[in-house]
Protein backbone atom coordinates (compact mmCIF):
# COMPACT_ATOMS: atom_id res chain seq x y z
CA UNK A 1 0.00 0.00 0.00
CA UNK A 2 1.45 2.98 -1.22
CA UNK A 3 0.85 6.34 -2.47
CA UNK A 4 2.31 7.48 -5.71
CA UNK A 5 3.83 11.19 -6.63
CA UNK A 6 0.93 13.58 -6.69
CA UNK A 7 -1.32 11.21 -5.48
CA UNK A 8 -4.25 13.04 -2.28
CA UNK A 9 -3.86 12.01 1.02
CA UNK A 10 -7.56 11.43 1.65
CA UNK A 11 -9.16 9.62 4.78
CA UNK A 12 -10.87 6.78 3.30
CA UNK A 13 -7.52 5.98 1.84
CA UNK A 14 -5.52 6.23 4.80
CA UNK A 15 -7.84 4.90 7.10
CA UNK A 16 -7.66 1.61 4.98
CA UNK A 17 -3.98 1.50 5.99
CA UNK A 18 -4.95 -0.20 9.43
CA UNK A 19 -5.87 -3.50 9.76
CA UNK A 20 -9.04 -4.29 11.41
CA UNK A 21 -9.34 -7.40 13.90
CA UNK A 22 -12.20 -9.11 14.43
CA UNK A 23 -12.88 -12.65 16.73
CA UNK A 24 -15.67 -14.78 17.70
CA UNK A 25 -15.90 -17.92 20.81
CA UNK A 26 -18.00 -20.45 20.35
CA UNK A 27 -21.33 -20.38 22.33
CA UNK A 28 -22.75 -24.25 22.10
CA UNK A 29 -20.82 -27.68 22.52
CA UNK A 30 -21.00 -29.69 19.35
CA UNK A 31 -21.18 -33.73 18.67
CA UNK A 32 -19.27 -34.12 15.78
CA UNK A 33 -20.28 -36.71 12.81
CA UNK A 34 -19.28 -36.97 9.92
CA UNK A 35 -21.15 -34.55 8.57
CA UNK A 36 -19.58 -30.94 8.63
CA UNK A 37 -21.52 -28.72 10.84
CA UNK A 38 -20.94 -24.84 11.53
CA UNK A 39 -19.64 -24.52 15.60
CA UNK A 40 -22.56 -22.38 16.61
CA UNK A 41 -21.10 -18.56 17.64
CA UNK A 42 -17.94 -19.43 16.13
CA UNK A 43 -18.25 -17.01 13.25
CA UNK A 44 -17.58 -13.40 12.38
CA UNK A 45 -19.78 -11.21 9.64
CA UNK A 46 -17.10 -8.35 8.47
CA UNK A 47 -17.66 -5.64 5.54
CA UNK A 48 -14.37 -5.04 3.44
CA UNK A 49 -13.85 -1.34 1.70
CA UNK A 50 -12.45 -2.72 -1.42
CA UNK A 51 -11.99 -5.44 -3.92
CA UNK A 52 -8.96 -7.32 -3.36
CA UNK A 53 -8.93 -7.10 0.62
CA UNK A 54 -6.19 -9.64 2.31
CA UNK A 55 -7.40 -11.69 5.03
CA UNK A 56 -5.38 -13.53 7.77
CA UNK A 57 -7.50 -15.96 9.61
CA UNK A 58 -6.33 -18.04 12.81
CA UNK A 59 -8.73 -20.90 14.18
CA UNK A 60 -8.48 -22.37 17.94
CA UNK A 61 -10.47 -25.62 18.16
CA UNK A 62 -10.93 -27.39 21.52
CA UNK A 63 -11.90 -31.21 21.01
CA UNK A 64 -12.79 -33.82 23.91
CA UNK A 65 -13.15 -37.08 23.66
CA UNK A 66 -16.64 -38.26 25.23
CA UNK A 67 -16.02 -42.04 24.50
CA UNK A 68 -13.26 -44.58 23.27
CA UNK A 69 -12.51 -43.81 19.39
CA UNK A 70 -10.02 -44.16 16.86
CA UNK A 71 -11.31 -41.92 14.49
CA UNK A 72 -9.98 -37.92 14.50
CA UNK A 73 -11.71 -34.72 14.25
CA UNK A 74 -11.42 -31.78 11.28
CA UNK A 75 -11.38 -28.37 12.12
CA UNK A 76 -12.30 -26.16 8.59
CA UNK A 77 -13.32 -22.64 8.12
CA UNK A 78 -15.15 -21.23 5.64
CA UNK A 79 -15.41 -17.34 3.44
CA UNK A 80 -19.18 -16.76 2.47
CA UNK A 81 -19.73 -20.89 2.56
CA UNK A 82 -16.58 -21.60 0.57
CA UNK A 83 -14.00 -24.08 2.78
CA UNK A 84 -10.32 -22.61 2.81
CA UNK A 85 -8.03 -24.61 1.28
CA UNK A 86 -6.46 -26.89 4.87
CA UNK A 87 -7.95 -27.85 8.02
CA UNK A 88 -6.91 -28.76 11.68
CA UNK A 89 -6.74 -32.32 12.66
CA UNK A 90 -6.18 -34.02 16.03
CA UNK A 91 -7.36 -37.31 17.58
CA UNK A 92 -7.36 -38.88 21.03
CA UNK A 93 -8.26 -42.81 21.64
CA UNK A 94 -9.33 -42.96 25.08
CA UNK A 95 -12.12 -41.10 26.81
CA UNK A 96 -9.99 -38.98 29.15
CA UNK A 97 -8.38 -37.66 26.22
CA UNK A 98 -8.48 -33.76 25.32
CA UNK A 99 -6.69 -31.41 23.56
CA UNK A 100 -6.61 -28.46 20.87
CA UNK A 101 -5.49 -27.94 17.40
CA UNK A 102 -5.18 -24.42 15.63
CA UNK A 103 -4.90 -24.00 11.45
CA UNK A 104 -4.11 -20.68 10.03
CA UNK A 105 -5.20 -19.22 6.19
CA UNK A 106 -4.05 -16.39 4.23
CA UNK A 107 -5.96 -15.25 1.18
CA UNK A 108 -7.77 -12.09 -0.71
CA UNK A 109 -11.50 -11.35 -0.92
CA UNK A 110 -11.83 -10.17 -4.37
CA UNK A 111 -15.04 -8.57 -3.91
CA UNK A 112 -15.94 -5.33 -1.64
CA UNK A 113 -18.90 -5.51 0.55
CA UNK A 114 -20.64 -7.54 3.67
CA UNK A 115 -18.50 -11.15 3.97
CA UNK A 116 -18.44 -13.98 6.84
CA UNK A 117 -16.10 -16.37 7.66
CA UNK A 118 -17.41 -19.23 9.96
CA UNK A 119 -15.88 -22.29 12.05
CA UNK A 120 -17.45 -26.20 10.63
CA UNK A 121 -16.50 -29.17 12.63
CA UNK A 122 -16.68 -32.93 11.49
CA UNK A 123 -15.03 -36.41 12.47
CA UNK A 124 -13.68 -38.80 10.37
CA UNK A 125 -15.96 -41.94 11.75
CA UNK A 126 -18.81 -42.62 13.84
CA UNK A 127 -19.34 -40.07 16.93
CA UNK A 128 -17.48 -39.55 20.56
CA UNK A 129 -15.60 -36.24 19.84
CA UNK A 130 -16.83 -33.20 21.19
CA UNK A 131 -16.10 -29.49 20.03
CA UNK A 132 -15.66 -27.53 23.40
CA UNK A 133 -17.39 -24.31 22.31
CA UNK A 134 -16.10 -21.75 25.18
CA UNK A 135 -12.16 -23.10 24.53
CA UNK A 136 -12.99 -22.61 20.38
CA UNK A 137 -11.87 -19.83 18.89
CA UNK A 138 -11.73 -18.01 15.80
CA UNK A 139 -9.43 -14.52 14.82
CA UNK A 140 -9.88 -12.39 11.37
CA UNK A 141 -7.50 -9.67 10.47
CA UNK A 142 -8.57 -7.82 7.31
CA UNK A 143 -5.90 -5.47 5.50
CA UNK A 144 -7.86 -3.27 2.67
CA UNK A 145 -6.05 -2.07 0.06
CA UNK A 146 -5.61 1.38 -0.88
Amino acid sequence: MSYAAGDLLTAGRTNRLQAKTYDATGTTNLALTTTETDIAGASVTLTTETPGAIYVVRADFSFDIASATTAFTSGVCQLDGVSLSGQARWSGEVGTDYGPASHGWRGTIAAAGSHTFKLRGAISAGTGITVLAAFTKLFVTIHEVV
